[in-house]
């Protein structure tokens, strides 16, 4: 049988799917930010080269931190326009040729308005009431909301009318929310329900995100790495601090910056039940019943990774340097998505990176990197209990994962034929991903029974 390592097969193995995101997107956007760390961890030289009276540290605050999402988003959007001109794509529904006037769009546009604001002003109650925003990181995140409320609404107003002038038609789901508010007859509840998921995504994870920017900034800032290069466990840290950075921080662009002419807007939400259950488990307030100290609990007597491994160096860099890289994989599957991340949404399809090797890059590093640095089968009590409850606890979570897995999987494949293609492509071809399905068709075919059609590989979507 010839091998698809052989020339000859190579050669007939066809391409994926063009990705909707290119790789130079992701990658402008991470030059910016590390010319930004640069920028902030070297500020005391640059001021006293350029004169400035007083002393000076390091910009490491929480202003500084939220300041590094433009110089992330900027390149990415220069990227996007300039090099891969995603402003033209019959996907962003806009056409540059219609240039209607102004008096041509402000119905429209005057609807569509009204229900962004009411939106927003839902959103805010919802802040406003939800007490866990109100503590700890998360107040940050309503300061900076707070502050920018007020130029949103304004620079809203041109935005909209901007927008409505080129779009192929201009009565999208924001509108049709604004017709419901307004109580014109013409709206349609499926439009308003797809408006409210997308708004949902953006307003929960939009919070989370922002309140989780300044602590690993702050770090990555301050750190001193000569001083620690010979400590495998503190440099290991410190990468993985960096890494967790990059992937914040892309993602916090990927949720603020959903617009149409950078073909970023979330075409739609989730729209199954089960696919929401299984992301929100693992996020604020919900995680915090089940993670951590709740009932999924899998760090009872345990010590981590450096504990059972002190006193062999070797081992202590080997697996510094596996934790490092697994980092790397899950800063590397958001950096990919460039400026369009964010979960339960659909915003194109991705089949390069990461996505060539397994559709769940993400996950599969993620939770193999809670596997290797907490390592639940070794425990401090020495009580085989806690070790079998460490693992069994940490297996659901990876189920958990898993199933967040399908319930994406379903919400594309039921959107985009070029997703489709890509799921079939990455059965046949991927990496990690073909020899899985090979294992799952065998296994299937077995307990389907000789002669019997085993249950098909594509995940059919249901409520």
């Amino acid at each position: 049988m010839t091998s698809l390592f052989h020339p000859a097969a190579a050669q007939k193995r066809p391409a994926p799917p063009k990705s909707d995101v290119s790789s130079g997107v992701g990658l402008a956007g991470l030059l910016g930010l590390f010319v930004w760390i640069l920028f902030c961890r070297t500020f005391p030289q640059l001021a006293e080269w350029v004169g400035l009276e007083g002393e000076y540290g390091v910009l490491s605050g929480p202003n500084a931190a939220l300041t590094a999402m433009l110089f992330t988003a900027g390149p990415m959007a220069i990227w996007s326009i300039l090099v891969d001109r995603v402003h033209l794509r019959p996907s962003t529904g806009l056409d540059w040729s219609l240039k209607r006037s102004v008096n041509d769009v402000a119905a429209f546009s005057a609807v569509k308005i009204v229900g962004l604001w009411v939106t927003w002003a839902i959103i805010a109650g919802l802040y406003c009431i939800c007490r866990w925003y109100w503590d700890d990181n998360y107040l940050f995140a309503m300061n900076v909301m707070g502050v920018a409320i007020l130029p949103l609404v304004v620079a809203s107003v041109p935005y909209v009318i901007w927008i409505d002038r080129y779009m192929v038609e201009p009565k999208d789901a924001t509108w049709h929310f604004g017709a419901m508010v307004l109580g014109r007859g013409e709206w349609d509840m499926e439009a308003v329900k797809k408006h409210w998921r997308a708004w949902i995504i953006k307003g929960f994870f939009s919070a989370f995100m922002i309140s989780i920017i300044p602590p690993g900034f702050a770090v990555i800032v301050e750190s001193d790495p000569a001083a620690i290069l010979s400590n495998p466990v503190e440099i290991g840290m410190l990468l993985v601090t960096l890494l967790f950075l990059i992937d914040v921080q892309i993602g916090t662009v990927g949720y603020l910056f959903t617009l149409r002419p950078l073909d970023a807007h979330i075409r739609s939400g989730n729209p199954f039940l089960a696919g929401w259950l299984a992301a929100l488990l693992c996020y604020p307030p919900f995680a915090w019943g089940f993670f951590g100290n709740g009932v999924l609990s899998y760090e009872v007597n345990t010590a981590h990774w450096d504990f059972w491994l002190q006193g062999n160096e070797v081992a202590l860099w080997a697996w510094a340097a596996l934790l490092v890289f697994l980092t790397g994989i899950y800063a590397w599957a958001t950096v990919a998505f460039g400026i369009r991340f964010s979960n339960l949404t659909y915003r194109g399809v991705l089949t390069n990176g990461p996505y060539r090797f397994t559709r769940h890059p993400a996950y599969v590093s993620k939770n193999l990197f809670w596997w290797c640095s907490v390592m639940p089968f070794l425990v401090t009590s020495g009580s085989p209990v806690d070790m079998i409850r460490n693992c069994f606890f940490l297996a659901v979570v990876n189920a958990i994962y898993y199933w967040r897995a399908r319930t994406e999987e379903a919400h594309l494949l039921a959107e985009d034929p070029k997703y489709r293609e890509y799921y079939d492509w990455m059965e046949q071809y991927g990496l990690i991903t073909a020899p899985l399905a090979k294992v799952k068709r065998r296994l299937m075919g077995r307990v389907a029974g000789p002669g019997k059609t085993s249950v098909p590989d594509a995940v059919e979507p249901a409520e």
